[in-house]
């Protein structure tokens, strides 16, 4: 297995057939291939329960509830130090919880991806890259459930929300690129590794705690605050938090800089992938 991952990586390659612009056609010549594997799989994941896909509605609603629970009333926990209500912090906590929910639900996937779809590896016409997307397509539905949620609670406790949570698009698309990068990678990784499962899922809970989600970035010293800064959810929690509840605009700077590093990051993980599929077949 090692020796076949070697020779892959080794082994000298046409990089035009992937670096180049048309590769990226493929996932437009295949939309529909992808719409319709995102769908099934939306799908068979509520299939034989008594309400379907209702659960997309509680499964938010209940995660909510607990969270605002737990943290408000047993550890009487106060963002950022200030006097806002038990709302508000249910507010905070879910924009930040419902962007980790997509991350923790994509990244941990892919190592499992081509694994889990092993009869499409051996087909040729199959294109395994869009995977990750079919994926991701499934984690920002129920990123767009949860959203709902949020929204009608925001609605009935604090009224309507500012304009600028129409910038909410655009404060994502980055970080979708850079979840699609890591899924490339991951997905790759875990045909000729099969630790990555067990490790990527620690690293994801790990993230969690060093992410501000539960707590302010704020909260920490100043010297720690840089090291929170490197976590790919720092920023994307706390811009979405700025333009869905404060009504502050986007930190134009900071999403260019982080724009970049997504784009690279996508580049990367796809040419990695698409370097590496040919041997696939030979490991699974």
């Amino acid at each position: 297995m090692v020796e076949s991952f070697s020779r892959i990586c080794i082994k000298p390659t046409h990089m035009d057939s992937f670096l180049s612009p048309p590769s990226f056609r493929t996932f437009y010549s295949n939309r529909d291939l992808i719409l319709n594997l995102t769908r099934r799989e939306i799908q068979g994941r509520y299939r034989g329960s008594l309400i379907g896909v209702l659960w997309s509605f509680l499964t938010p609603l209940l995660m909510l509830a607990i969270y605002t629970f737990v943290f408000s009333v047993v550890f009487q926990a106060r963002w950022g130090g200030d006097e806002a209500s038990r709302t508000d912090f249910a507010l905070i906590l879910f924009a930040g919880l419902m962007i980790f929910n997509l991350f923790s639900e994509t990244i941990n996937r892919a190592p499992g991806l081509v694994l889990g779809n092993a009869n499409y590896v051996k087909k040729v016409v199959f294109p395994l890259e869009i995977l990750p997307v079919v994926s991701l397509g499934t984690a920002i539905f129920q990123l767009s459930i949860s959203f709902i949620v949020w929204l009608l609670f925001f609605i009935i406790f604090r009224g309507v929300p500012p304009l600028t949570i129409f910038l909410l698009p655009l404060v994502l698309l980055p970080f979708f690129l850079i979840v699609l990068g890591i899924s490339w990678m991951l997905a790759s990784l875990g045909v000729y590794v099969r630790d990555v499962n067990q490790i990527i899922g620690v690293l994801v809970t790990v993230s969690m705690f060093l992410s501000p989600l539960f707590y302010s970035i704020s909260a920490l010293p100043e010297q720690f605050q840089v090291f929170m800064m490197l976590n790919p959810l720092t920023f994307v929690i706390e811009q979405a938090r700025q333009v869905m509840i404060w009504g502050e605009g986007i930190r134009w700077m900071g999403w260019g800089i982080y724009c970049l590093v997504s784009l690279l990051i996508a580049w990367v993980g796809f040419i990695w992938f698409m370097k590496t599929k040919k041997g696939f077949a030979d490991v699974i």
